[in-house]
């Protein structure tokens, strides 16, 4: 099993991995390019997404800066919208539906780590060379159709977030949300349905 596949398969893997790697350099190059590019310079950009994306649905728009970090584990459907200073940790899958309205300041994480310290930390004689000092594991997020998340909200790893959800301002959602649901609150959480 590569570090990719132990990556997506949300297994501890090695970050410094050359593949994985690679697609790091591949995504910062096209970040910077991205975000340096005149917003009316419409076609370059479209290009670079489809390009840095794993998948871009139709009228995707997303404002600069954005930043991620591998990009190919990014989808998201037509008609949404992410503004300016989001960040995606896409160390595994972020699915984000169609019709989404995404706020500035998000950030979704994918990337976890364990929590105890020895667990966490690779020290010699454990850590080989090549090896990162910090073990690194991660989940997929997953944001419905018709999904609203506000300003700054936090995104933590493993989260679902069902269809036509709002999700207020400056929330951490660290757990499910179900669809037809206004959430928000640190930790996130249903206020009340909105059918």
């Amino acid at each position: 099993m590569t570090e990719k596949e132990k990556m997506l398969a949300g297994q501890l893997y090695n970050t410094l991995d050359p593949e994985l790697i690679a697609q790091y350099h591949k995504a910062r190059k096209l970040i910077k390019i991205y975000n340096a590019l005149d917003s009316e310079n419409m076609d370059e950009r479209n290009t670079i997404l489809i390009s840095l994306l794993g998948k871009k649905g139709k009228n995707v728009w997303i404002e600069a800066p954005f930043y991620c970090d591998y990009g190919e584990n990014i989808r998201i459907g037509e008609e949404t919208f992410v503004n300016m200073n989001c960040t995606f940790l896409d160390d595994n899958l972020i699915k984000i539906g169609k019709n989404g309205l995404i706020a500035p300041g998000v950030q979704i994480y994918t990337a976890n780590h364990p929590l105890k310290a020895s667990e966490r930390i690779k020290s010699p004689p454990d850590r080989k060379e090549g090896e990162p000092i910090y073990r690194t594991c991660s989940k997929p997020v997953t944001i419905g159709d018709n999904v609203w998340i506000g300003g700054n909200v936090c995104i933590m790893p493993g989260v679902n977030i069902g269809d036509n959800v709002t999700i207020g301002a400056g929330s951490v959602v660290t757990k499910d949300i179900p669809s037809n649901v206004l959430a928000f609150g640190n930790p996130c959480k249903v206020v009340k349905d909105i059918l």
